[in-house]
């Protein structure tokens, strides 16, 4: 019997695949334009920048900072354990892609705006859940 997954999974298409199953490989992937070069997430098949079509998954570099957070106390997901940090993100290479997250591997208490930290995944069956900890010297 399969243990049942400590979060809620998402429904993958073929835009949002290489987000959720490239962490297999330690990769954090992101949509990126190749025309202009504006990462692109949520991950959809145009740069709303430029309005191209030529936009595919990247490999970044996983790093980020903490822009917002909260503590969550209550189970609002019954096998995830409380206390725990929902954040969102702004990675490296573009301050406004923001991925909502969990920060894992500290305290709640320890979480701070600003905070540098790197991606971590989580499997579940075939999925690799993106996650961030502070990052390690």
């Amino acid at each position: 019997m399969t243990a049942e997954p400590s979060r809620i999974l998402p429904v993958i298409d073929r835009d949002s695949e290489a987000y959720w199953t490239w962490g297999r490989e330690g990769r954090l992937a992101i949509h990126r334009c190749g025309d202009c070069g504006y990462y692109v997430h949520p991950p959809v098949p145009f740069c709303p920048q430029c309005e191209s079509r030529k936009v595919a998954p990247e490999a970044v570099s996983g790093r980020g900072r903490v822009v917002t957070f909260t503590v969550n106390h209550k189970a609002w997901v019954p096998r995830l354990p409380v206390p725990y940090v929902l954040a969102l993100v702004g990675i490296d290479e573009q301050n406004d892609v923001r991925i909502p997250c969990n920060i894992v591997d500290c305290a709640p208490e320890d979480v701070t705006f600003g905070m540098a930290v790197e991606a971590v995944f989580e499997p579940s069956g075939d999925l690799w859940i993106p996650l961030f900890r502070p990052v390690q010297s």
